[in-house]
């Protein structure tokens, strides 16, 4: 099975391609140019230096949230685009899962995942490695840092934090007095061979899906539809 993923969610870009043997090659790109204009350009030349077609691609993987809103709908408009004709399969990825499935050759260790949510809050999901594999601690969710502090004081175990949200989540739990370590500069930020990594398991699982059905998972409101609610409750 070959997949191409797709991963958009913050402010790197990244295209990955796996096959049977594990990932084929990676382009990575944190340049700060807008996404529509990096990713599809980054899909097509790495399977063009693959020598691999699209047709010959078995599963179109992308990272579907949480994450920038911007970011995932250009990343699941880019894999719908590329799967809806050919009527591949899709892969909807956990933003969060992705960015843990580098670092499972950890030994009995806790990845706490973070992407800066704004607000005084990151999106996060813990995962315990057990070498080459990945455990489910805790949903996607968007958290406080305050409450995410108290949750991991916890957790008497090895503690590395990945994502871009990583310094942010480390400096400030650090000087609240937790013990906790940064991900591997290689291996902090979210990239597309941990989304083909996640698109293993979901086909495993039977969990893929079709480009039409296909969609976001923000895991919260917009900023624009946070302020209309509030207009609409103050009856304006």
């Amino acid at each position: 099975m070959k997949i191409l993923a797709l991963e958009s969610s913050a402010t790197a870009c990244s295209a990955a391609l796996w096959g049977e043997d594990g990932l084929i090659a990676q382009n990575f790109q944190n340049s700060g140019l807008t996404h529509s204009r990096t990713l599809l350009p980054m899909a097509r030349d790495l399977l063009k230096n693959c020598g691999t077609s699209l047709e010959e691609v078995d599963v179109i993987a992308v990272a579907a949230g949480p994450g920038s809103f911007t970011g995932l709908r250009i990343g699941v408009a880019t894999a719908k685009g590329l799967s809806w004709g050919a009527d591949k399969d899709c892969a909807a990825c956990s933003t969060l899962e992705s960015m843990a499935w580098p670092l499972a050759f950890y030994e009995d260790a806790v990845i706490v995942c973070a992407m800066d949510a704004r607000r005084k809050q990151v999106y996060n999901a813990l995962f315990q490695t057990g070498g080459e594999k990945l455990e489910r601690l805790t949903p996607d969710r968007a958290i406080s840092l305050e409450e995410l502090g108290e949750e991991l004081k916890k957790i008497q175990k090895r503690k590395i934090v990945v994502g871009d949200g990583a310094k942010l989540c480390y400096n400030t739990l650090r000087e609240a007095g937790l013990q906790l370590e940064l991900a591997p500069e290689p291996l902090r930020m979210q990239s597309a061979w941990g989304v083909a990594r996640a698109a293993v398991e979901l086909a495993r699982a039977g969990e893929l899906v079709k480009g039409q059905d296909l969609v976001p998972v923000y895991h919260r409101l917009s900023q624009a539809e946070r302020e209309r609610l509030e207009r609409e409750r103050q009856g304006r």
